[in-house]
């Protein structure tokens, strides 16, 4: 077999159906977040811009107390971590940030991982594999790391309607009463914005004798009164029986990690592949996190100044006709609905206006929904808003896509 002849076929359609991805090549400026110099595909570009799609949701990458964290921390301890957590790999950071996070979700123990892509399919495997009889319930739009671990973990599944607690009703009572039952879902869905009913789920899962899965890599940092989640928000973090979050998006470091009681984590920590075989996070990275867990707890600041912003952004848009999904989270969809002109949109944007935001394609969303999804976030300026929605207008006239009515 032709074995580079198969791969250049395969990316070619790919390029045609306007699905291949281009990676900007960005340099970020310390303590000038979100603007960043775009070096170009060659290396050789020098040109200033604002970046409107990073997960880094509130900015703590670049937060002085947790830069300052990591740079003490890497003098203390050294650049890697040394090995797995099993053999010479855990470091008392480690078990600091693990305290901190059970604190966060008001559960007895956590357990950190590699990545929220790694703890989702470790965790989701591990559970179902080892819980003999086990089905999970899944919800229609979680994300590829949960519907990975679901599949590896082999355990018969269950996919219910998109946040509808009475199709997740009705499938759990066509099962035997006696089976372990897992309902998997998230909090934030970070493509549409929307916010799942988390008590009503509850209620459901409850009446049906089901553990309880969440998600909240969109929500921990960003909501709660310590930054603890949706579940925090709502009052309801101590009916979830596991809740898995992230140190890469509104904490703004590395990792992921789950929540639990003391016998959940310390059987994950003993059985899960992922977690056992694989090198440990950087001490320096796990105190920078720890650093950026306790400051969101105390502080609002930066949560009240996001919301600000993404209100504006989106008083801006309806103002201008730009079609964007309403929804009650901190996640902005402008709708393109094409993969070619999404792809086009964007690198106009970037060449012409200054301004980075990564085309949203299938596989991440279906088909035919193709758009551009903004975060906005505390250190996004006035300024920065208006020169955004000034240019996304300009686009939507000079390409004729519909507007919507103000």
């Amino acid at each position: 077999m032709d074995f580079e002849a198969a791969f250049t076929a395969q990316l070619e359609e790919l390029k045609a159906q306007g699905d291949y991805r281009i990676f900007a090549n960005l340099g970020r400026h310390a303590g000038q977040f979100p603007q960043a110099r775009n070096h170009g595909q060659d290396g050789s570009g020098q040109d200033e811009v604002t970046v409107w799609c990073s997960n880094d949701y509130l900015g703590m990458g670049q937060h002085p107390a947790v830069m300052c964290a990591m740079q003490d921390a890497v003098v203390e301890c050294g650049a890697g971590a040394g090995g797995t957590r099993n053999i010479s790999g855990t470091n008392h950071y480690h078990l600091k940030l693990e305290a901190e996070l059970a604190d966060l979700h008001g559960k007895e123990a956590a357990l950190l991982f590699t990545s929220g892509y790694v703890s989702n399919w470790a965790a989701l495997s591990t559970l179902g594999a080892r819980l003999p009889g086990a089905v999970i319930l899944s919800d229609a739009f979680n994300h590829a790391s949960m519907i990975e671990g679901i599949r590896h973990s082999k355990a018969d599944k269950l996919i219910w309607k998109h946040n509808d607690h009475e199709d997740l009703d009705r499938q759990l009572a066509t099962l035997d009463p006696t089976r372990p039952k897992i309902v998997a879902f998230e909090s934030v869905y970070s493509m549409d914005g929307d916010i799942a009913p988390i008590a009503e789920i509850c209620d459901v899962a409850d009446a049906h004798g089901a553990m309880t899965y969440l998600d909240e890599v969109h929500a921990v940092g960003m909501y709660g009164p310590s930054g603890g989640g949706i579940a925090q928000r709502d009052g309801v973090a101590d009916r979830i029986t596991l809740i898995e979050g992230t140190l890469a998006k509104a904490f703004g470091c590395f990792g992921g990690y789950i929540s639990g009681s003391a016998a959940l984590c310390d059987f994950i920590r003993s059985f899960a592949s992922g977690f056992i075989f694989t090198t440990a996070l950087p001490p320096a990275v796990a105190a920078a996190a720890l650093t950026a867990v306790q400051h969101l707890k105390q502080s609002r600041t930066e949560r009240e100044a996001q919301k600000h912003q993404v209100q504006r952004l989106r008083a801006k848009l309806d103002a201008k006709g730009i079609p964007h999904l309403p929804n009650p989270s901190h996640i902005i969809p402008v709708m393109i609905n094409d993969s070619v002109k999404c792809r086009i949109i964007a690198d106009i944007l970037m060449s012409d206006y200054g301004i980075y935001v990564q085309p949203i394609n299938y596989p991440t969303v279906p088909k035919g929904t193709e758009r551009l999804r903004f975060t906005p976030g505390p250190l996004h300026s006035d300024a920065d808003i208006d020169h955004l929605v000034g240019a996304l207008s300009d686009l939507w006239s000079r390409c004729a896509l519909s507007r919507v009515a103000a």
